[in-house]
């Protein structure tokens, strides 16, 4: 399985939605774990990098463009 080059500041789309309707998150630590941030109720999340790389639809690209 091929790692998928994750950036801090990277807004990933995911497949399932947040609770609060949002699907993209921020990330803001990288590493064996991402943290990520809600960009819709700015809820922050922990996540083992393998989890969270089967659930990502896309990802947008640098959060400070």
């Amino acid at each position: 399985m091929d790692v998928i080059k994750i950036k801090e500041n990277d807004i990933l789309q995911l497949k399932k939605k947040h609770p609060c309707g949002s699907s993209l998150f921020k990330a803001v630590r990288v590493g064996s774990d991402v943290r990520v941030i809600c960009q819709g109720c700015g809820r922050d999340l922990t996540l083992p990098r393998e989890k969270l790389e089967k659930s990502i639809k896309k990802i947008i690209g640098n959060g400070n463009d």
